[in-house]
């Protein structure tokens, strides 16, 4: 990689270290001493403890509780010249207008549960200038055809981890505490599925579904395109492999600028709740990168992708939510902020036993 990538993952990592396990211990201090039983919160425990050993105690922000946001970012994919998504390229730049008309349903669940939500041009093939409403971010027209050939080069990729890298700033800024990724990009399954071989050593097989609802002959085919891929770069387990390479290889630009903004979002002490199965190929090259960013992972769901699932037990990561989803967006992520959000609200509003004068269990 060039000098100026280096740099670019110099900066982006060397600021992050693990969250405080002094903070941890303070709060599972805390959530011992509520009205009770000790661990009956189960999960939502550790969700607590988690959030508040990433953040150090820093819950509110300043226009309330607790910051929220959600980023979806959107790009296309050459690869979709090979047939392997059930829907044109064209809905991409069609979805991202949807969104920013509020018709999706991560506009309904963010409009919910009250997260704030941005949407990401960082590679869309089509024209955005004067849409209002959009982050303009765009690197290229989408990648190339990685079948052919490299899907990035190393200058679209620095761009595109730092289009990342500036959101999760900007971010941690206005206060957030909680910040989910989400993507848009027509073909980007296939990326994905390729990502998740490259990492895991899985065979293609067992790492490409169906996508947007594949038939079983284009199933086929595009588990083809993956192994096709997969040899076409030499990315197997029998030499070390390098994430960046991974990503100007077989990533999409959406990939590049969620794996940015994981990373930048460890260093400014952000919790990152994951989206789905792209997003969870993004957060396992953050963490390929920089292994210190795992402990900053929240995995909001586990979709029916089944290479989801490879990366998840990858990564170590147990989903908050399990709801057979397959959409993207960032719509598992922000049900998933609902949750983790409950579990901060009971930590920091709930009585003590001394408070409400209840008696304690007895030894």
């Amino acid at each position: 990689m060039t000098p100026t990538i280096a740099d670019t993952i110099d900066q982006l990592t060397r600021d992050i270290t693990p969250p405080s396990e002094a903070w941890r211990s303070k709060a599972r201090a805390r959530l011992d001493t509520l009205t009770k039983p000790l661990g009956s919160l189960g999960r939502l425990e550790d969700l607590a403890a988690q959030v508040v050993a990433i953040r150090e105690g820093r819950l509110a922000s300043p226009s309330g509780p607790i910051g929220k946001s959600v980023y979806v970012f959107a790009a296309d994919h050459g690869i979709t010249a090979e047939g392997v998504s059930a829907y044109p390229r064209e809905v991409t730049h069609q979805m991202v207008l949807n969104f920013l008309a509020q018709g999706a349903a991560v506009n309904v669940l963010a409009r919910l549960h009250g997260v704030e939500l941005h949407v990401v041009d960082v590679g869309v093939d089509a024209d955005f200038r004067g849409v209002a409403g959009l982050h303009h971010h765009k690197v290229a027209n989408g990648t190339r055809n990685m079948l052919r050939e490299e899907a990035m080069d190393d200058g679209q990729l620095e761009q595109a981890l730092g289009v990342g890298a500036t959101l999760a700033a900007e971010a941690g800024a206005a206060g957030q505490s909680l910040v989910a990724i989400g993507e848009m990009g027509i073909g980007n399954t296939t990326s994905a599925s390729v990502i998740t071989c490259a990492l895991t050593g899985a065979p293609p097989e067992l790492a490409t579904g169906r996508g947007t609802g594949l038939d079983s002959a284009a199933h086929q085919r595009k588990i083809g395109v993956v192994r096709d891929v997969l040899v076409k770069h030499s990315l197997d387990l029998s030499r070390p492999l390098q994430p960046l390479e991974i990503l100007c290889r077989v990533g999409g630009l959406e990939i590049a600028a969620m794996t940015g903004m994981v990373l930048a979002a460890s260093s400014h002490k952000l919790a990152v709740v994951v989206d789905g199965f792209i997003s969870t190929a993004a957060a396992a090259l953050a963490v390929a990168i920089e292994p210190k960013a795992l402990g900053y992972l929240i995995a909001g769901h586990r979709s029916q992708e089944p290479g989801h699932a490879l990366l998840l037990e990858h990564l170590n990561l147990i989903p908050v939510l399990a709801l057979d989803m397959r959409l993207g967006e960032g719509t598992g992520a922000v049900l998933a902020i609902s949750i983790v959000e409950s579990a901060i609200c009971l930590y920091t509003q709930m009585a003590t036993f001394t408070s409400a004068g209840v008696s304690e269990a007895s030894e």
